[in-house]
């Protein structure tokens, strides 16, 4: 039996690497790569081995005969990419995977003097970056965050209903605790040491420091209290110190979500998910679970701008949200384009996947009814005008083909995208909300490197930064090979001296494990996979205090 790649998938390609037969696609090197929303494999290829599986970090990949509930679709998803396609070749023997020449792009030659290089950020492309350097080089690597916890976009973006893909980050844990590598977590460049200081300290330094606001809808009523961002909602429910406890308040049966993108479907899922297969199952914040029990929401409505066939979100994504147990979805069926778009859809367009969804005229005239379960309403060509309320928001009105309307709401939160935010002693583009930059370095800015959002905007998922981040590693490189890095004008004795002057409860990788190991145990006390820290202050303080070992 073959196997099928399902939802989860990172697209880092890992899996591609270890296929003897090359029956995963797009690869890094075709051009569909970073375009289509998951990788699929060839079940006509596929000769059953297993190793994709046994590499996948996400644990996306399984037999296709043991796929159930959700996932059952991925067989014939998996298929349907190759529909059309020619056949693979003849089995003529064990492997008929057309290799090519070795190719070491990302080296540095032997007898090479080991490069000291600082990566500011430890989410994925951050640590995509280290790896790289790691593995391909004998570069000694400083990792840097703000906060005092490592995992970034992994630990504080990922929905806490997807445990499969944040285990992308054990991955990246392996090279915490690696010998060429220092991590110093809580300290912030900028405030607590200057963008100057740490180049002074290393041959070239990286910054993976992402997209840190959201995009604003800039209409009235958008900063009444109940009206919020993605960055935040979702910052709040991942327990991230940045937002407080009591930042979120989901009020009223209905929610607003502005976006269509898969971080409004997040919000929506987590909504309208039972609290208790959440809290069972989950790493959620604890204050997001009461402030969700309490708040009893049944509806969910995402406002999309155009139609079905436009939507932003990932095939793989509404797929999941099809089948969400206890949960009814719903297309607002207010526009006869609607229908239209669905119905005229192609097997491979995206409005397909919505032509066994309920569609009806939703009654904005009130709360959600009460015989109603919980439900998420997709109401396309629908864009908001304006956020109701005085001290707190009421409802929205929103666009629509015959008329506006108004749709009751105590909470609006808008996914409308991501935005960067100028890096201290860099360049900024303030049109694209990125630094400036030739194949990841850093204009007139030598030994200055960006990776991830940061450096080419927000788009893309976890694996895409794999990509990214190998082509911002062989540029520095190249730098170096070409002479002309700058030599530090200090050791990496003195930025340790430097960092401990500056900043008291810097965490270290023992530290880090601490944290670890005290949120896996509050876990085990509470019957859930883990409690998060929730503040830097009980980060830091885990960080010191020496626990005792689990018993045997």
């Amino acid at each position: 039996m073959t196997y099928a790649i399902t939802q989860t998938c990172c697209n880092d390609a890992t899996c591609v690497a270890v296929c003897p037969v090359n029956c995963i696609h797009p690869t890094p090197g075709e051009p569909a790569f970073g375009t289509t929303d998951m990788l699929y494999i060839d079940p006509r290829a596929c000769i059953d081995c297993g190793a994709c599986a046994d590499a996948c970090p996400v644990d996306a990949i399984f037999p296709a005969d043991a796929l159930t509930g959700a996932h059952r679709d991925f067989a014939d998803v998996n298929a349907a990419y190759y529909e059309g396609t020619p056949e693979p070749p003849a089995d003529t023997g064990p492997n008929f995977h057309p290799w090519g020449a070795p190719r070491f792009e990302r080296a540095l030659p032997a007898d090479f003097a080991p490069v000291r290089v600082a990566v500011v950020g430890t989410g994925p492309a951050g640590m995509y970056a280290a790896e790289d350097l790691l593995l391909h080089t004998n570069a000694e690597v400083t990792l840097v965050d703000r906060l005092p916890v490592a995992g970034g976009l992994v630990r504080y973006g990922v929905a806490p209903d997807h445990p499969g893909t944040k285990r992308i980050g054990d991955a990246f844990a392996r090279f915490h605790s690696h010998p060429r590598v220092r991590m110093h977590l809580g300290l912030d460049v900028g405030r607590d040491i200057t963008a100057e200081e740490l180049a002074a300290h290393h041959h070239a330094v990286v910054y993976a420091v992402g997209a840190s606001t959201g995009r604003r809808l800039g209409i009235p009523g958008e900063d009444l209290p109940g009206s919020l961002s993605a960055t935040t909602f979702v910052a709040w429910y991942n327990a991230h110190p940045d937002v407080a406890a009591d930042a979120v308040r989901p009020a009223g049966g209905r929610v607003v979500v502005v976006g269509t993108g898969n971080v409004a479907l997040d919000i929506a899922r987590i909504l309208v998910s039972d609290p208790d297969a959440l809290a069972a199952g989950t790493d959620i914040a604890g204050h997001a679970l009461g402030a969700l029990r309490a708040a009893g929401v049944r509806e969910v409505v995402l406002l999309g701008r155009r139609g079905p066939g436009d939507a932003a979100y990932t095939p793989s994504e509404l797929r999941a949200l099809k089948h969400l147990d206890g949960v009814e979805l719903v297309v607002d069926d207010h526009d006869p384009r609607v229908g239209a778009a669905i119905d005229a859809a192609g097997p491979s367009d995206k409005a397909a996947l919505l032509a066994d969804v309920t569609r009806e005229r939703t009654d904005w005239s009130g709360p959600p009814a009460p015989g109603l379960g919980r439900r998420i309403v997709l109401r396309f060509h629908s864009a908001p005008l304006e956020i109701l309320g005085g001290d707190a928001v009421t409802a929205v009105r929103v666009t629509g083909r015959q008329a506006e309307a108004t749709i009751p709401a105590g909470t609006v939160v808008r996914a409308v995208g991501y935005r960067g935010v100028p890096v201290a002693g860099l360049p900024f583009d303030d049109a694209t909300g990125t630094v400036p930059h030739d194949a990841g370095r850093v204009r007139d800015r030598p030994g200055t490197y960006v990776v991830g959002w940061i450096k080419r905007g927000p788009s893309g998922g976890i694996g895409t930064n794999r990509t990214c981040a190998a082509e911002t590693v062989g540029t520095l490189l190249a730098d170096a090979v070409a002479g002309v890095l700058p030599e530090p004008a200090r050791s990496a004795k003195d930025f340790r001296r430097l960092v401990r002057r500056r900043v008291r409860g810097v965490v270290d990788a023992r530290g880090l494990a601490r944290i670890e190991r005290a949120e896996l145990a509050g876990g085990r006390r509470e019957g859930r996979p883990r409690v998060k820290l929730a503040t830097v202050e009980e980060l830091r303080a885990t960080a010191r205090r020496v626990l005792p070992a689990p018993r045997a």
